[in-house]
């Protein structure tokens, strides 16, 4: 297996996501690496830029900060030696696929219904075709 200086995870806090965690949990102790977990609050999502919106984005923000946390420490506590937890807003596939230094991305191969994924794809789909490292979708 490929030794990994750094692993970044996509957490948006869903059970494939968890997932993805354990999984990144257990390559970078395997590898040695530093484990990055990142959460993207998806202001693309929102149908239009108001102040409503940039408010609940926020919010949603300092949540995900909190539970994000809770997860460092948990890597921590599994044996990671360094673990770094960033929280975001923007576009996920943007965010995810330009991550610098990164060796590997691990996220949860989410199931969007075939309509979307023809409008808007997935996320996973948008980091397996666009990362520059490798990519490990878990199930």
């Amino acid at each position: 297996m490929t030794k990994y200086n750094k692993i970044a995870v996509a957490i948006d806090f869903s059970e494939q996501s968890l997932k993805a965690f354990n999984r990144a949990v257990n390559v970078a102790i395997e590898s040695g690496a530093t484990l990055q977990l990142v959460n993207v609050v998806d202001t693309k999502s929102f149908g239009s830029v108001s102040a409503y919106d940039l408010k609940y984005a926020e919010k949603l923000k300092e949540e995900n900060i909190i539970q994000i946390e809770k997860l460092k420490n948990e890597a921590k506590a599994a044996g990671i030696a360094n673990v770094e937890a960033v929280v975001e807003m923007g576009s996920p596939k943007v965010i995810l696929t330009g991550l610098p230094d990164v060796g590997l991305i691990v996220c949860g191969a989410t199931g969007v219904n075939q309509f979307e994924k023809m409008v808007i794809g997935s996320v996973a789909d948008r980091i397996v075709r666009l990362a520059k490292c490798d990519v490990l979708l878990v199930r």
